[in-house]
């Protein structure tokens, strides 16, 4: 996920609102399936989301799912997950509404499973994706990410690739520092260690990684991170994976960067 511009902070409204029933947000066309034939719909449609309309598909699917059943949390996180797929990745998708929609599934999906690392950490990334589109919520949603981050840490340390840790490592590298925001560059570096660490071959976790290092002042080192993440960007590349072009391109800007 590319978080250029995380979060812009400006002039303070709540990130959380009472979310609308999950009914409300699905699209109701389950024509008498199941949740559970729906999550194996939206699943299949999901390993395809790289395709045209692959991702809303299984977005749809998944909500449906979610309505129809109030203990499937995995529907609530199919369809936040393919919303911040849709946010990033769709031109022309409404991505303020999306991410106000997935905010409100993740505070369902916490209700439904308040124990959840998998949801605490969708939560975090469905705020800041709203914080970027509605700026106005960015101030709130900082001390909410965090928290919920470092939760998600704590309850699923080896969820998505590490990318709990990673997406932690951004915020606290890109928020303002004590006392306006939470941002923290060594501790930033901390993180993206831990995500480096755990995860080697994500070139995510290395961009990451990179930019913690130039900004704790270890330009070589960064250089290095940012090499490896091209490296393995470009074999992503050559095996068709969609998330391999922005990967490489945020590679080459870091190393033209840190070469200066």
């Amino acid at each position: 996920m590319r978080w250029s511009a995380l979060l812009v902070l400006a002039a303070c409204s709540s990130a959380l609102h009472e979310p609308r029933p999950v009914g409300q947000l699905a699209p109701g066309h389950a024509r008498g399936r199941s949740a559970g034939e729906l999550v194996r719909e939206a699943d299949l449609a999901w390993q395809h989301h790289a395709e045209p309309g692959q991702a809303a598909r299984a977005q749809a699917l998944y909500l449906d799912a979610a309505a129809g059943d109030a203990r499937r949390t995995d529907a609530l996180i199919g369809a936040m997950r393919a919303m911040s797929y849709r946010i990033e990745h769709e031109r022309g998708v409404a991505r303020g509404t999306l991410a106000e929609q997935e905010v409100e599934l993740g505070q369902w999906c916490q209700r439904r499973a308040p124990q959840s690392g998998e949801c605490d950490y969708r939560l975090a990334i469905a705020l800041g994706q709203q914080a970027r589109e509605r700026s106005s919520t960015g101030h709130d949603a900082l001390g909410r990410m965090v928290t919920l981050l470092n939760r998600a840490i704590a309850r699923a340390p080896a969820l998505d690739a590490g990318e709990q840790h990673r997406v932690l490592a951004l915020v606290l590298l890109r928020a303002p520092a004590w006392p306006v925001g939470p941002g923290d560059p060594e501790q930033a570096l901390a993180e993206a260690r831990a995500a480096a660490s755990a995860f080697p071959a994500s070139p995510d976790n290395q961009l990451v990684l990179a930019e913690a290092l130039a900004e704790n002042g270890a330009t070589g080192d960064a250089r290095a991170a940012y090499q490896r993440a091209l490296d393995l960007a470009a074999a992503a590349r050559r095996a068709g994976d969609p998330e391999a072009v922005h990967w490489v391109a945020q590679a080459q800007a870091g190393l033209e960067k840190t070469a200066r």
